[in-house]
């Protein structure tokens, strides 16, 4: 059985600066050469291993492991994504160069087997199969370099193999690999539902706009004991260019005068306030050193400085003590490795400009950057949009675990949201609560598919976010997002997608105990070419 022997790779090899090293085996879960030292640990059911990195003169950038066994039958596989998924999630046959980062999933007919990391790994890790084997890789650069160890032992990450069972689902299987992975998940202490101003105002807003915004949102809420949150998104901030997202100084501007006096009214309407910001850009003076570049009218920092993360945490701890309960900080990914997600694959890093401890892994970075936020942020939630996922587990209650839906095209939000929401389900209660975001309801998205999105949202048991501008809302969507936001009040069991072996985009769903069968596409509405993938759309 393969899993009484993963602990013992056919091959390790490590990439320093110069070349690629072939390691040699000096002990049982030991591989050495010149130096650098590979240890991977097993427990006695070889289902977990530990893996473990030691170079105190080569700097090194990529640690792999393969395994050799042949991969026959009519097997089936689906993998994850970086930070958010992009509609690109499948299960598929063997493609040898298909990097799946974190975790894999693999189906041979019978039973639905997985190979994994536990989360906050240390290294960004992923994943390829062929049809003779298997290959782990761990990314530990620092930025585009080598990491530079010294005599410190790097714990890259833990290995797990999890054995499925012939009597169970493959969903099933999935929900208990990913609780497998995370041994701390976070989530929050009652259902998340309510409002968010992007998709129809795409960072056009006043504190004015908010307030009738909040009034609404608050008027189709019925629930005393969980009251809906209204979300501020970008526009808010002095450096707001109408929607650019820029970044701080994290102070208003003249459409936003009193930050702390618009969270006060907006409680007053029976809201619970959220706001957005982008922590690692800024267009403040800031100490030379603290800058790694300069990029969008601004100057990104290095949080490998211990004096950035403090005013990142500052910043982070103000917005709580406004009386903003939720908190939705994005673009770290994009600022810390100047790509996105799909455009990672097996380079992750895009950007030259080094860190300025060069002592850590880009994982280990932007892990303390998480740290940092989660402890920053006191009392309020932490939802994580452009956060890598794995990273993110344990420390945020809420993932943005998929690209922007829209309110202007509706084959966006079915590419972007259905298939986010479908195959990142089984994450949701063990890592945190997964946000397939928002239902943008505008008169450019037809109602009779936005509707249906709608209900599974809202019967899926993760948080329901809706953009509506109040004006613009009929009275048969004002009675659909009443009922919606009772259902999404309460906790549900889990929504399951039943045929997601068989598409990208299931139509066929377990919600609350009732299949249910959603018709996501509509011939004329494909027809008219309003498919923008564009992240602003």
């Amino acid at each position: 059985m393969l899993f009484n022997r993963m602990h013992q790779p056919d091959m390790v090899i490590a990439e320093s600066e110069n070349e690629w090293v072939k390691l040699i085996k000096d002990s049982d879960g030991v591989w050495e050469k010149n130096g650098l030292t590979v240890s991977l640990s097993a427990n006695q059911t070889g289902i977990e291993a530990d893996l473990s990195l030691q170079s105190p003169k080569l700097a090194v950038k990529t640690v792999k492991l393969r395994w050799n066994r042949p991969m026959t039958g009519q097997l089936t596989i689906v993998g994850d994504q970086w930070e958010r998924a992009y509609g690109n999630l499948e299960w598929r046959g063997i493609v040898a160069e298909r990097v799946m980062p974190w975790y894999f999933l693999l189906y041979d007919g019978n039973r639905t087997d997985g190979f994994g990391v536990s989360t906050g790994p240390n290294a960004f890790c992923y994943w390829q199969a062929d049809t003779e084997g298997i290959t782990f890789t761990a990314d530990v650069r620092n930025a585009d370099a080598g990491v530079q160890l010294g005599n410190r032992m790097l714990k890259i990450a833990r290995l797990l193999f999890h054995e499925g069972r012939v009597d169970e689902s493959s969903f099933a299987s999935a929900q208990r690999f990913c609780a497998a992975m995370c041994e701390h998940p976070l989530m929050p202490a009652q259902p998340v539902y309510g409002g968010n101003n992007w998709y129809y105002a795409y960072g056009n807003s006043t504190h004015h706009n908010i307030l009738e915004d909040s009034r609404f949102i608050s008027s189709l809420a019925d629930s005393n004991t969980n009251r809906p949150f209204m979300v501020i998104d970008d526009g808010w901030q002095l450096s707001s260019g109408g929607g650019a997202c820029n970044g701080g100084p994290w102070i208003g501007n003249k459409k936003f005068p009193d930050m702390e006096k618009l969270a006060a009214e907006m409680k007053v309407t029976g809201v619970k306030p959220g706001i957005w910001c982008r922590p690692l850009l800024t267009s403040q003076a800031v100490p030379q050193e603290w800058i790694r570049y300069e990029a969008n009218n601004g100057f990104v920092l290095d949080p490998s400085r211990p004096e950035v993360l403090e005013h990142i945490s500052s910043t982070i701890s103000t917005l709580s003590a406004w009386g903003y309960d939720l908190i939705k900080h994005d673009f770290s990914t994009y600022d810390l490795v100047g790509k996105w997600g799909f455009e990672m694959n097996s380079n992750l890093n895009g950007i030259s400009h080094p860190f300025h401890d060069r002592s850590k892994t880009t994982a280990e970075i932007t892990m303390d950057l998480y740290r940092a936020i989660s402890k920053a942020s006191g009392n309020s939630m932490i939802i994580g949009c452009n956060t890598v996922s794995h990273m993110s587990a344990g420390l945020f209650e809420i993932q943005r675990t998929g690209d922007d839906t829209s309110g202007k095209s509706w084959e966006r939000t079915r590419y972007m949201g259905i298939n986010t929401l479908a195959f990142r389900m089984p994450q949701h209660g063990t890592f945190y609560s997964h946000d397939a975001d928002c239902i943008g309801i505008t008169s450019e998205v037809p109602w009779h598919l936005n509707r249906q999105w709608l209900d599974l949202l809202a019967g899926s048991g993760t948080p329901l976010f809706v953009s509506a501008a109040p004006e613009v809302v009929t009275k048969e969507q004002q009675a659909a997002l009443r009922s919606a936001f009772d259902v999404a009040s309460r906790s549900l069991p889990l929504g399951e997608p039943l045929d997601w072996m068989e598409t990208t985009c299931p139509r066929r769903w377990l919600l609350d105990g009732k299949e249910t069968e959603f018709l996501w596409n509509d011939p004329l509405v494909s027809a008219s070419g309003n498919n923008d993938n564009h992240w602003w759309v």
